[in-house]
Parts: structure tokens; C-alpha cells; sequence
């Protein structure tokens, strides 16, 4: 491919001040466009990312590993939710708009005032890209577009396995902005630990959003939420979606939830935060030996040497553990992991339900053997907070206990498929409680993820002329509104 040369050096500390202040700047501008206009800019820059591909495709392999198919796709996926909440700004109905007009016999007992609340931007927003997504969690990717869809300045934490990539993408974003007639300084990149923590202790950033490891999110949690003004920390840390395959599906499904299982989590070498990483079987069911003998597929290198050797490590503790064995593993080509499935007794992952449980960020997973379904119960309750959990069942099975209990664990509850699909669209949710993410009311996918960018803000007995357009009586926007406690026709 053709070098083009960019900057990926650390970012200064003036440097870091000066991108605040364009930012701070650029997001005042910003937060007062209509929701329209913002609208038009996102579909820009959508535009401008998918007449780049023959640029950033290539620098995406170049430092990736993943392939080329994917990175189109993720391409196609970053461009898609841009357009997205596009649309859900056109429509108007995120903006959560109520309007309570004045009733002095309002029943509380004092009279009521005329009171008007809808949504508001944040502030500036920091986001920090993950390594798995160059592309759709990354410079451009959702929280990014999200946070721009809310009407906020983001300022992005480049990742250092990308960043060149990370460059090429911050240089096509802001063109189409500036192509656009916004403020280009809406998205800038910087780089290093250093800057991304003195960007995130600024009072200027009123929010953050996250997507990689358990230490590196609590580290940053532990920033936002000691500043003297604490803000929001969106981080998604780790998950280890588990898959519980009753006996009936066992059954009547065995070698077909197999070979879905083995797919799943090889799937990305792994490398997706939803991969299935533990599978319940029913003992004698005839899984085990399926899985025993399935052909592992091969699978691409890591994305970086330091994510290989840290899978390399995780998967060495997990194998050295008692009561432990390997039941598959494949033949690794030169520079690529080699799948392996673990497998080990529901009394063994009882007794130590912490240790069998960590998350191994790799092609790799467990199965567990069971007898009794009573045991899934037991064993779903042993799980901290997942992003995703799935249950493998015949419509008949009695899996009632055992779906409540996988709804406080996970944020996405899957019946008969797969996790590894995460679709953008305004149902999805993509959060769990801790560690799966630090704030398990909110999502990172779908279009409810604008909200986590906005903030309510009430308007008690304000003059027409000074409203947001949404809660004048006009309403220039036709936004959906809910008016004196009834949904406006």
C-alpha cells in the first residue's frame, strides 16, 4: 500500500490543552445546531468514510491483522450508524420532550407550575477506542457518533494498535465536517496515557465513553469518578457469555449447537467481547465427544503481539488449573493462536467459580459438564455481570428459574443463537452489569445510546421566544412529546 505520512507521536501537554480549547469551542457551536442540521453532517461524514475505504481498508490490515472482508464490513457497519442516529435526530423522539402546563388544582396539593423538560447535550465527550473494532469502536465508530448525534465535541483516545489508521480516519472526519460547514475540531485524535488522563481530569469533559480491558477501565473509572466534579464514565470492561444447553437441546440439537458453538468463538480469533466463552453440556449427551472431535478451524493473528501474549498467558493459567483438561486444540500456523476448548465438571467450576470464569480475550473457551438442569441455576449464579447470555432449549424445556436469573446477570438475553452478532438497530442493548460495563442502565450499540450523552433539563414557567423548539407550543420539529401525561397525537 501507499504510505501516507501521519503524525502518531504522543500528544503534549499543550497540545492536549489546545485540543480542549478548540473543543470547548467547537461543542458550544455545536449543542445549539438543530437536531436536523446535525443530522445532514453525520450523513456527510458516512459518505466521507465509505468514499475512503481503498485508503483506510488497507492501513487497517496493515496494522490490524484482521481481514479484509471484515474491515469492509466494519466500514459499512460505522457508516450505517452514523446515518442512524441521523434519523433518530430527524425524528425527535430521543429528545424525551414533556410539557405539564400549569393547573392550580393539581391534586398533590399545591398548585402546579407550567413545567417543560427534554434532553439536553452533556458537554464535551472523551472517547477512548477499543482494539478489536478499528473501525465501528473506534475514531468514528459508536460511541463517537453517538456522542456527536447528542450534539457534543468529542476528542478521541487513539489506540495505539491502530494509530495510524486512527489518523487517516480523525484526517476524513474532519473534512467532511469542515465540507459540511461544522467546526472540524467536533473530533480530534490524541495519543498516550498521559493525555488521555489529563483530558479525562478536565472540568471542560463532562463525559466518557470506554471499551476494552478490566484494569484499564477501572483505572479510568477511578479518575472520572475522583475528579472534584465527577462525570460519567461508559465503560465496557469484560464478559464471559455464557451458553446453557439444556437436555432436550442436547438431544435434539447436539451436533448442530456444536459445531454453532465452535464457529462462535473462534469467530474474530476470538476477539469480540461477546464471544461464548463457557458451554454447560448435559453429561452422557454426546457433546463432549462432538466437541472433542470437531475440527477447530484456523484463525488470523491477534491484533497486536501484546493481546497474543496476553491470551497466551490467561489460557496458560486456565489450563494449569486442577480438574482442568484440554479437550480440543488445533495446530497454529506461524504467528497465529491455536483454538483451544478447556473442559472441566460443574462441581469443579462450583468450587471456584472466580477462577474457571475469567474472561480469556482469545480462541478459546470451556465446556462444562453437567447432570441435573438444576445445577444451570447454580452455576448462572456464580457469574458476575455479562454483556450476553444464551440459553440452547426446546420450547417446552422448563428454563423459567433459569431465564430470571440470566436477566440480573446480562444485559442481552439470546434464545437459540448466537452472541457474537451484535446488531445496530433501536432495540439492541449492549451493556451488563459490572464488569460487563460501569453503568448497566445504558448501551453502547443502538440508537438508545445517544442518551447516555444527554442530560434533562427543566423549564419552569419560561416565555415562548426562549424554549428549545421541541417544548414550544409550536413545535417547529414535530417531535413526539408527552403532554400533561398523555402521548401527544
Amino acid at each position: 500500500m501507499t504510505t501516507i505520512p501521519v503524525d502518531t507521536q504522543e500528544t503534549s501537554a499543550q497540545a492536549a490543552q489546545e485540543t480542549l480549547a478548540a473543543a470547548a469551542t467547537a461543542h458550544t457551536v455545536w449543542s445549539s445546531t438543530t437536531p436536523a442540521d446535525r443530522a445532514e453532517v453525520l450523513d456527510q461524514v458516512a459518505d466521507a468514510l465509505e468514499a475512503a475505504v481503498d485508503t483506510l481498508v488497507p492501513a487497517a490490515v496493515d496494522e490490524t491483522n484482521l481481514p479484509e472482508a471484515r474491515l469492509q464490513g466494519e466500514i459499512k457497519r460505522t457508516a450505517f450508524q452514523l446515518r442512524l442516529f441521523g434519523s433518530v435526530l430527524r425524528d425527535g423522539g430521543y429528545l424525551d420532550a414533556r410539557i405539564d402546563h400549569a393547573d392550580a388544582a393539581w391534586p398533590m396539593g399545591a398548585p402546579r407550575p407550567d413545567l417543560r423538560r427534554s434532553l439536553r447535550p452533556i458537554g464535551p465527550v472523551v472517547v477512548y477506542s477499543a482494539s478489536n473494532f478499528p473501525f465501528a469502536f473506534s475514531v468514528a465508530g459508536g460511541d463517537t457518533a453517538s456522542a456527536l448525534a447528542a450534539g457534543n465535541a468529542v476528542i478521541v483516545k487513539g489506540h495505539e494498535a491502530h494509530a495510524r489508521l486512527s489518523r487517516l480516519t480523525e484526517a476524513v472526519v474532519r473534512e467532511a465536517l469542515a465540507a459540511a460547514g461544522a467546526d472540524p475540531n467536533l473530533l480530534t485524535v490524541v495519543f498516550g496515557r498521559e493525555a488521555g488522563t489529563t483530558i479525562l481530569k478536565d472540568s471542560r469533559i463532562k463525559a466518557a465513553g470506554f471499551t476494552g480491558s478490566i484494569p484499564g477501565g477501572r483505572a479510568l473509572m477511578e479518575i472520572a469518578n475522583s475528579r472534584p466534579d465527577p462525570i460519567p464514565f461508559y465503560g465496557e470492561l469484560g464478559s464471559n457469555n455464557p451458553v446453557f444447553v439444556t437436555q432436550a437441546a442436547a438431544r435434539g440439537r447436539g451436533k448442530d449447537i456444536a459445531a454453532g458453538f465452535v464457529e462462535s468463538f473462534t469467530t474474530g480469533s476470538g476477539q469480540f467481547c461477546t464471544k461464548p466463552g463457557m458451554l454447560f453440556v448435559p453429561r452422557g449427551s454426546g457433546m463432549m465427544e462432538e466437541l472433542a472431535k470437531a475440527s477447530l478451524p484456523a484463525v488470523h493473528a491477534m491484533l497486536s503481539p501484546k493481546i497474543h501474549q496476553s491470551f497466551s498467558d490467561v489460557l496458560g493459567t486456565l489450563s494449569g488449573i486442577a480438574g482442568v483438561e484440554t479437550l480440543n486444540a488445533s495446530e497454529a500456523p506461524d504467528g497465529s493462536p491455536a483454538p483451544v476448548l478447556l473442559a472441566t465438571s460443574i462441581e469443579r467450576l462450583l468450587a471456584d467459580p472466580a477462577a474457571l470464569e475469567e474472561e480469556c480475550f482469545g480462541p478459546a473457551a470451556f465446556v462444562v459438564e453437567y447432570d441435573d438442569e438444576s445445577q444451570l441455576v447454580e452455576a448462572a449464579l456464580t457469574f458476575e455481570g455479562q454483556l450476553t447470555a444464551t440459553l440452547q432449549a426446546e420450547e417446552d424445556c422448563q428454563v423459567r428459574e433459569l431465564v430470571d436469573v440470566l436477566v440480573e446477570k446480562a444485559g442481552r438475553v439470546l434464545w437459540n443463537q448466537w452472541p457474537t452478532g451484535v446488531s445496530v438497530t433501536y432495540a439492541q442493548q449492549h451493556g451488563g452489569p459490572y464488569p460487563a460495563t460501569t453503568i448497566p442502565g445504558s448501551t453502547s450499540v443502538g440508537t438508545a445510546a445517544i442518551t447516555r450523552f444527554l442530560r434533562p433539563v427543566a423549564f419552569q414557567n419560561f416565555p415562548q421566544h426562549l424554549l428549545p423548539p421541541e417544548l414550544s407550543d409550536e413545535n417547529p420539529m414535530s417531535a413526539p412529546r408527552l403532554v400533561d401525561g398523555v402521548h401527544e397525537a
